[in-house]
């Protein structure tokens, strides 16, 4: 291999390292927002179902096991 053809070599891997090293931090970041969005709807979730239950009691439709 020439010199050339052999700094081009390093270039292009040097310029793939950057790229993955680049997109792996990204696709980190995407994942923490979205385990970030999740914990946040699922916490809306509980609170919707326990407004849910709250209304239901004030109404006089206390759960009934096995009812309806």
């Amino acid at each position: 291999m020439s010199k050339t053809e052999n700094k081009a070599a390093e270039e292009m891997t040097e310029a793939m390292e950057t790229t993955m090293r680049v997109l792996q931090e990204r696709f980190l970041a995407m994942s923490e927002q979205l385990e970030s969005r999740m914990d946040q709807m699922g916490s809306r979730i509980e609170d919707l179902e326990k407004n849910v239950s709250e209304l239901m009691t004030q109404a006089g439709m206390e759960k009934e096991s096995g009812s309806k």
